[in-house]
């Protein structure tokens, strides 16, 4: 009888069969992720996730992902959701939170704690069309993360912290330029 090995929620054999399978051929690798947002009114809009392409083949998640998108009172929106901005930095936390549980399960580190506290600093001169702002994005990203382990030191989670940034494809997205083509069908 085989015993699966299950290590922060994550089926560690599986996992290291998927890192050999792209090893073995880039392609298994190889994803297109895919988004539909829909305005609704004022600052509101709707997201939803449902399909993305593997190896050239579509493909689906087991359900449609909704999330919903707004702008806090100030901004003139209905706070009934988190804003763009906000999203982006829980992408980024959720990324991480995916690294290193996945990297932690095959280093054979148990965790028992892990969190992210992340604050971007936006100054929205320049999107409200004062030409004299900053770039209208991000200007500065700041993590701190938490960690706890029984089994792995110190130095090895603030290793991990390090690969795990290093490697974390919403913080290259972040982090550098990414060529965006954007197209309109007027109707």
């Amino acid at each position: 009888m085989k015993t699966m090995t299950v290590r922060n929620g994550v089926d560690v054999e599986q996992l290291v069969q998927t890192i050999g399978a792209i090893g073995e051929d880039a392609n298994v690798g190889r994803f297109t992720f895919k988004a539909r947002t829909a305005w609704q009114d004022g600052a509101a809009s709707v997201a939803e996730i449902h399909a993305f392409d593997h190896m050239g083949q579509p493909s689906a998640h087991a359900s449609v992902h909704t999330i919903q998108g707004d702008e806090p009172g100030v901004l003139l929106g209905k706070d009934s959701a988190p804003n763009a901005v906000e999203l982006a930095l829980a992408a980024l936390g959720f990324c991480y939170s995916v690294g290193f549980a996945y990297n932690a399960a095959a280093r054979g580190y148990a965790l028992d704690e892990l969190s992210f506290e992340l604050e971007g600093d936006l100054d929205l001169r320049n999107f409200v069309g004062i030409a004299e702002g900053p770039r209208p994005g991000f200007t500065e990203i700041r993590v701190k993360t938490r960690a706890r382990s029984k089994n792995a030191s110190a130095q090895e989670l603030e290793e991990l912290c390090k690969y795990v940034q290093d490697t974390s494809p919403v913080r290259d997205i972040l982090a550098n330029p990414v060529p965006v083509s954007t197209s309109i069908e007027v109707l």
